[in-house]
Order: C-alpha cells, then sequence, then structure tokens
C-alpha cells in the first residue's frame, strides 16, 4: 500500500461561518490522517470567518486562507462552485485526493483514514464519503433528504482520476447530483461508509420555501431530466416537504429555462445516461 504517499487536498467555501468553523476546523485538525492541504475559501464573508480561520491556521501551517471577493447575489450551486474552483488552483492535480467540504460539518476522529482506505481497497472508487446527522431533540439522527446511497456535498471526497474525468465540478444548481451521476458515466463507484457519521450543524433547507422549488426546477433541466422524470421528482419533493405547491414551483422553473434554450450542465450522451440511470432506480424500487 501507497498509503503514506497519497496527499489530500480539501478546499471548503465558506461565507459567514463564524458560528460553526472553529468547531469544524478542530474536527478537520483531530484527525488520525490529517489532509495534506485544507484551504478555506472566505467568500465575501461579512462576519468574523476570515479572522478566525486566520488565527486557527497559526498553529496549524497546513491549513491555508484564500479570500475572496464576489458579489452579493444570490447563485445557488454557481456561487459554491465558483468559490471551490478558486482554492482549486492550477496545482490541484499534485493531490491524489480531492476534497469539497462545508465549514458547518463536524467530522468523526478517523474519518479521512477510514474514506481513504475504502479508495484503496477498491480501485474503482471515485466519490466517497460519510453519512450526514443533524441534531434533533437531543440526538443526533440521519439527515433523511437523500438516500444513504448518494455522497452529499458538504463531504465530496474525489480521486484524482475520478475528479479529472468529470471535469471537475460545473457551476450550476444540482453540481453535486451531476457530479456522482457522471462519475458513475465514466466507469467509477460511488460509495458511502455509514459508520461515519458527520455532524451537520446546519440542516439543509428547513423550511422549503418556493424559490427553493424553483432551484430545484432549474436543476432538473440542468441533468437533462425530460419531463417526465422532472414531474416524478418534483412531486417527490412535494410529497416529502407536505407542501403540494411546490411540484408547481418546481415545473414552471424547468419549462421557464426550456423557453429560454438555456444552457445545460450536461451534454447530449451525458444526459441519455442520467435519464437512464434514474429509470432503472425508479423501476428498481417498484419492482
Amino acid at each position: 500500500m501507497k498509503e503514506d504517499a497519497d496527499r489530500i487536498l480539501i478546499v471548503m467555501p465558506a461565507h459567514n461561518e463564524e458560528a460553526h468553523i472553529i468547531q469544524c476546523l478542530e474536527s478537520f485538525a483531530n484527525q488520525t490522517r490529517i489532509p495534506d492541504e485544507l484551504r478555506v475559501v472566505n467568500d465575501n464573508s461579512s462576519d468574523q470567518t476570515g479572522a478566525l480561520v486566520a488565527e486557527f491556521a497559526k498553529n496549524n501551517p497546513w491549513i491555508n486562507l484564500i479570500n475572496r471577493t464576489s458579489s452579493g447575489e444570490h447563485l445557488p450551486g454557481a456561487k459554491v462552485v465558483q468559490a471551490f474552483r478558486e482554492g482549486l488552483g492550477t496545482d490541484w492535480s499534485s493531490f491524489d485526493f480531492i476534497g469539497k467540504f462545508d465549514a458547518d460539518i463536524l467530522l468523526p476522529p478517523d474519518y479521512f483514514e477510514k474514506i481513504q482506505d475504502t479508495f484503496l481497497k477498491n480501485p474503482k472508487t471515485g466519490v466517497c464519503s460519510g453519512l450526514l446527522y443533524i441534531e434533533k431533540e437531543g440526538q443526533w439522527i440521519y439527515e433523511a433528504i437523500s438516500s444513504t446511497e448518494h455522497v452529499r456535498g458538504p463531504v465530496k471526497l474525489y480521486s484524482k482520476a475520478c475528479f479529472s474525468s468529470i471535469g471537475g465540478l460545473r457551476p450550476f444548481i444540482g453540481w453535486d447530483t451531476a457530479d456522482v451521476l457522471l462519475a458513475r458515466y465514466r466507469g467509477f463507484e460511488v460509495r458511502t461508509q455509514p459508520s461515519l457519521k458527520v455532524k451537520h450543524l446546519r440542516p439543509t433547507g428547513s423550511g422549503y420555501s418556493t424559490q427553493n422549488a424553483e432551484f430545484q426546477g432549474k436543476a432538473f433541466y440542468h441533468l437533462n431530466y425530460g419531463w417526465l422524470l422532472s414531474l416524478i421528482a418534483a412531486g417527490k419533493m412535494g410529497v416529502q416537504r407536505r407542501k403540494s405547491t411546490l411540484p408547481w414551483y418546481a415545473m414552471k422553473a424547468y419549462l421557464q429555462s426550456y423557453r429560454a434554450k438555456a444552457p445545460r450542465m450536461l451534454d447530449t450522451a451525458e444526459g441519455r445516461f442520467v435519464r437512464r440511470w434514474r429509470w432503472k432506480q425508479i423501476l428498481g424500487r417498484l419492482l
């Protein structure tokens, strides 16, 4: 095994994370296998995020702070990927594993050791992570907004070969679904490690709004789902969130993107694969 030679780069976009950033960084510093470099991209924060990271980095030279100036415009998906790309730099190919992590998580101490071991034991693995848990009534429970087989956006770790093959992250809403689908399209496996429970300090979309539904509708378009798959996904979202109007807003946004002939995140061949994969999943649950 060449474990000692494998290098890990983590890029962490952070915007106004002063409430969580120190706890998060401490969980990285307490790892049995510390990343070779953690680049925190302070993305136009108006709080003390940058100052807190800079102070913490004084005793942890493997942590680097990158201050980024960006617009205040709300650009779901695109903005976080833009911040990630700035932190990624041009030297990412000198690392064996590339990670995109959020600044509001707490990792178990053996997180990178076990994830790296998964890659080494299963060479076809392209993307891997633990699972996210949220606190509810004093208990940490699984954040059930996706299946336990899906690698979530806050804890993405890619092999260099996979990251290169999929062309990195794409600045669109839905990027964190596209990457795992593209990994499979390129012949890589996607794995999660249920034993690695990551604490998510800020639950995702706890108050799901019509705007969130519209963003999802745009994501369905970007992912090249097609009408019927988009309608099924929108309906599922409405059932999960117990809001019957959400599918209408999602499909309205899908239609607007379609009429505008907006550029899609995936090309024709990639989109065809995604539709086949989704139908396979749906039929697998029904049969």
